[in-house]
């Protein structure tokens, strides 16, 4: 014959089950003491000094030539209607081109790189095949290497097959992303179940079917996040167009600003100009963000139910 032994229930000081978990939460607190405030006190920090340039941008963007370098950096001015009209009106309209192309390059380099990363990285997480982990660790490797570096040899390839100085010489380099290839496989691996995959090619479902139909419905949040990180980069780079491209009308919008700059030193009058159309680029990024955050609202309510 065989006993079994419970263990009584916590109870708190005055007999509750329930306030012994408050107790042991607010030992906790209290054993914390001040240093659980330390990084909320250093996430504000950062925010603020992320947020300080940005704010001066708009601040700056609202001055006139005159009040620009007279009045405090972070006070509004009165001259932001005139620094848009000026801005829009600049040599025929030349700024709207600059963001039409700036669309084009990131929007059409960011959905073919997320379809390029989906694929790979579902490959790389699903599929076994001789020289997986060198191809994976090749991309590795292409995440630690700095743009830079990668500038100029993608250059003299551009000009060797006649490309340089076009769009497609801004477009190709940016489909293949290293990091988003990354990003996809480590998603595929856990949003991605090796049964569903299994029982859809029991049914007689073909590779590609199962990649349409099931991997890219579940990999959805993982590759928004891909599209909005090469998108932003897309968006910010500076050095691959200014390489590459000598033809104003094809600038997009970091290098066509950059001119306006350099125009300034001759020019004051640009600076404003410049400084609106800097303020002006930001917001399509902020608007993008906000649009796009239900997907990672919705994974993380979808795990919160799986879990």
């Amino acid at each position: 014959m065989t006993s079994t032994m419970t263990r009584p229930p916590r109870t708190g000081r005055d007999g509750d089950p329930r306030r012994s978990d408050r107790d042991l939460r607010a030992g906790a607190r209290s054993r914390q003491g001040g240093w659980g405030v330390i990084p909320t006190v250093v996430l504000i920090a950062g925010a603020i000094y992320c947020l300080i340039p940005v704010a001066w941008v708009f601040m700056a963007a609202s001055k006139s030539k005159s009040e620009l370098f007279t009045t405090f950096s972070f006070s509004p001015g009165s001259g932001l209607w005139d620094n848009v009209v000026a801005l829009f009106t600049y040599q025929g309209g030349q700024y709207l081109l600059w963001c039409l192309n700036s669309l084009l390059y990131s929007g059409v380099a960011s959905v073919l790189s997320v379809l390029v990363s989906a694929m790979a990285g579902f490959a790389l997480a699903k599929y076994t095949f001789r020289g997986r982990t060198v191809i994976f660790f090749s991309f590795l490797v292409g995440i630690l290497i700095p743009g830079i570096v990668l500038a100029v040899p993608q250059y003299l390839l551009m000009s060797g097959v006649g490309l340089a100085g076009t769009q497609w010489s801004v477009l190709l380099p940016s489909i293949v992303s290293p990091f988003g290839i990354y990003l996809c496989r480590v998603y595929a691996m856990s949003a991605v179940p090796q049964d569903t995959l299994e029982a859809a090619r029991i049914d007689g479902a073909g590779e590609w079917r199962i990649f349409r139909m099931i991997v890219l419905p579940l990999m959805v949040p993982g590759m928004v996040t891909v599209f909005l990180l090469h998108f932003i980069g897309t968006w910010n780079n500076f050095l691959l167009p200014f390489i590459m491209l000598s033809d104003q009308d094809l600038y997009p919008l970091t290098v066509g600003l950059f001119t306006l700059l350099s125009k300034g030193s001759s020019t004051p009058a640009l600076y404003s100009v410049a400084i609106t159309g800097a303020a002006i680029s930001i917001i399509p990024l902020v608007a993008l963000v906000l649009s796009l955050q239900r997907y990672w609202r919705l994974d993380l309510i979808s795990g919160g139910i799986k879990g």
